[in-house]
């Protein structure tokens, strides 16, 4: 099923995105994951994809394994590096050919050693081309895009980040999945900017329920998300625990994700790391509350219709 049908049917809607695991070890982990994940029937799961042909190679087998071995609904990113148009061409025919009805359009991350992104000789050099070109061909996929509501960091401002993103909206992208962040107000902030902007496509809430915060530091510096401050202090506070750093981030999480639901965005998107536990945790704990069927009344501290 398309994902952009999933959202507008299923409000909200839960989805889990994995990463290609490297070696038969990690492969066996992701799949034992993925089936503590399914008993909470999340709505769709995406496979990341690897730059360079790091792991792009397994994004549509893994992608496949997980739709047809496991049941669940699924969406294949693909993005412009190292790709010529041929070879995106090919990589799409085999998603197509794969039964898979989703694609994550990107253009993907410089390689490591290499800090500014190039387009490659007889590639794409965006992801609004790549959408573009997704919709201009003989395939019939629904589009996802990748947000950034603390803008992206190539991007001056934010204003002219939204007009590029609008170029990607109108290249085909029918709705769009935020990158990480931990303060609400951000997204809330974001979402208000991109409907005055003209962008009225569904945006997902990007979430990561932090089980490791030395990791999640690392790749919040990587992306260049903020942690707010009184979070980091009581991650500090923890001393390093485990368990008590596991249970900080679950309850956070969930919290999180309850005021995001309260105020109406149409759906969560868990940023897992190929583990369970954390989000099995929120996302058990928000299917037994159901807080989207409060009114938004109820967080006053929420700013207005987001969705």
């Amino acid at each position: 099923m398309r994902v952009d049908e999933i959202i507008a049917n299923q409000r909200p809607t839960f989805s889990v995105e994995f990463s290609p695991p490297r070696d038969a070890e990690k492969e066996r982990a992701l799949f034992e994951t993925a089936r503590q994940l399914r008993e909470l029937e999340p709505d769709f799961v995406s496979v990341t994809y690897g730059a360079g042909g790091s792991t792009r190679d397994g994004t549509v087998e893994i992608t496949r394994a997980l739709k047809d071995e496991l049941g669940f609904e699924t969406m294949a990113h693909l993005s412009c590096v190292g790709e010529t148009t041929e070879g995106l061409s090919a990589t799409l025919d085999k998603i197509a050919a794969a039964g898979i009805e989703n694609v994550f359009a990107l253009r993907g991350d410089p390689p490591r050693g290499q800090s500014d992104f190039e387009q490659p000789e007889g590639g794409l050099g965006s992801a609004a081309e790549l959408a573009a070109f997704i919709e201009a061909g003989p395939w019939d996929f629904a589009l996802g895009g990748a947000c950034f509501p603390e803008v992206h960091p190539e991007a001056p401002d934010l204003e002219t980040d939204l007009a590029y993103l609008k170029q990607k909206v109108e290249s085909g992208a029918s709705f769009l999945t935020t990158q990480l962040f931990f303060d609400n107000q951000v997204y809330f902030d974001f979402v208000a900017a991109a409907r005055a902007a003209g962008i009225e496509v569904p945006i997902l809430a990007g979430v990561i329920p932090v089980g490791s915060f030395a990791q999640t530091k690392r790749i919040c510096e990587l992306c260049e998300a903020s942690i707010p401050a009184p979070l980091e202090a009581a991650f500090e506070a923890a001393g390093d625990d485990p368990e008590r750093e596991f249970e900080l981030g679950v309850a956070y999480a969930a919290q999180q994700c309850s005021e995001l639901l309260i105020a109406g965005a149409p759906g969560i998107h868990f940023y897992a790391l190929n583990r369970a536990p954390a989000t099995r945790a929120v996302l058990g704990a928000l299917k037994a509350s159901k807080p989207w069927e409060r009114t938004r009344g109820d967080v006053a501290s929420l700013a207005g219709r987001i969705g």
